[in-house]
């Protein structure tokens, strides 16, 4: 493993995507302005299609902003944060444990698609701590690195029939010369091409590779009724506080439900299901809305954004006296009261 720290954040995101196209699995990280800076690189490694994990973790902006505090306002930069159309997995852990299961799983999505996955962590989880057993290195989850080897009609485009990934071809293989770079290139060719129907193609693989990854994520779990009144969707860190103020509201006789999202690009198969059995979708965020607004747009739904943009994280009375005006008490609770 080598650890590089360059002076310039293009520099690392530039060279983490030189390791990748030299058969390593690449990591750069920042936070705030750094990821800005770090997109337009970013960008080429959509175009070169590489594997690339990206470690945002947020803090409060814009700008400097206040840069020791949390909040979860990067996630529509993350989605949209790069010129054309081009698209990146996008992945969120709930809890300080979690940070390391979900390297495991975005590399495992970076190498299953060959794509750049961001991780959008925050400073509420960077600076908590839980209790954690230190697992089996034997039992932790094996990453499939898979490098093409034959040198028979070699097209470095060439790609997956399941999951549209091209090959990967170490360069400086003998028979496995090859161009890339941010120029579009011809679909299984690699050569440039300024062709409008490769263009048009090439866009659309790109974006569909991407979505055939919700094929293989897990199902969402809901805490509480499969159905009701009022469903409360999360992401990363308000995974805590949410769970907690829906139990303390279930406790007082009221149905409500709790789904969290780890993953946000794509987002899980079955979430629009789920989300239509519930008469009402709340989400809070530490942002003015921003997964509010993807749902909303993806699904048609009326969901409902509680919003916090102080620099801290939700506490859970709090989210309790927001949610109580979504979730009645039911007719028994009442009657007993």
């Amino acid at each position: 493993m080598a650890t590089v720290q360059p002076c310039l954040t293009r520099s690392a995101v530039s060279a983490s995507i030189g390791a990748s196209f030299a058969g390593h699995l690449a990591l750069t990280g920042s936070s705030g302005p750094g990821i800005a800076l770090k997109q337009e690189a970013i960008g080429l490694a959509v175009a070169t299609e590489l594997p690339l994990v990206v470690l945002n973790v947020q803090r409060a902006g814009p700008s400097t902003g206040l840069p020791t505090k949390t909040e979860q306002a990067d996630l529509l930069q993350a989605l949209f944060g790069r010129n054309g159309e081009c698209p990146v997995v996008v992945v969120a852990p709930a809890t300080p444990s979690e940070c390391f299961d979900i390297m495991f799983e975005a590399f495992r999505l970076a190498l299953r698609a060959m794509v750049p996955v961001f991780v959008l962590s925050d400073g509420f989880l960077a600076n908590g701590s839980e209790p954690w057993r230190i697992p089996d290195v034997s039992a932790l989850p094996r990453l499939d690195v898979r490098f093409h080897e034959d040198r028979a009609e070699f097209h470095p485009y060439r790609r997956d029939p399941v999951s549209l990934a091209r090959i990967w071809a170490k360069p400086g293989t003998p028979g496995l010369e090859h161009r890339i770079g941010g120029i579009e290139k011809g679909y299984d060719t690699g050569h440039i091409s300024y062709d409008p129907e490769n263009h048009q193609h090439m866009v659309q693989v790109r974006e569909e590779k991407i979505a055939r990854l919700a094929d293989i994520l897990p199902a969402l779990e809901i805490d509480g009724p499969e159905a009701g009144p009022l469903l409360v969707v999360g992401w990363g860190s308000t995974f805590g506080s949410i769970r907690q103020a829906v139990r303390s509201l279930r406790s007082e006789g009221r149905s409500v439900s709790h789904v969290h999202l780890r993953h946000l690009n794509p987002l899980p198969n079955d979430l629009g299901t789920i989300l239509k059995r519930f008469e009402r979708v709340v989400v809070p965020e530490l942002n003015l809305g921003q997964l509010t607004m993807v749902l909303r747009a993806r699904y048609l739904i009326d969901a409902v954004a509680l919003s916090k943009v102080k620099g801290r994280p939700f506490m859970v009375d709090e989210l309790v006296e927001a949610l109580r005006v979504f979730s009645p008490q039911s007719s028994d609770s009442r009657s007993h009261a």
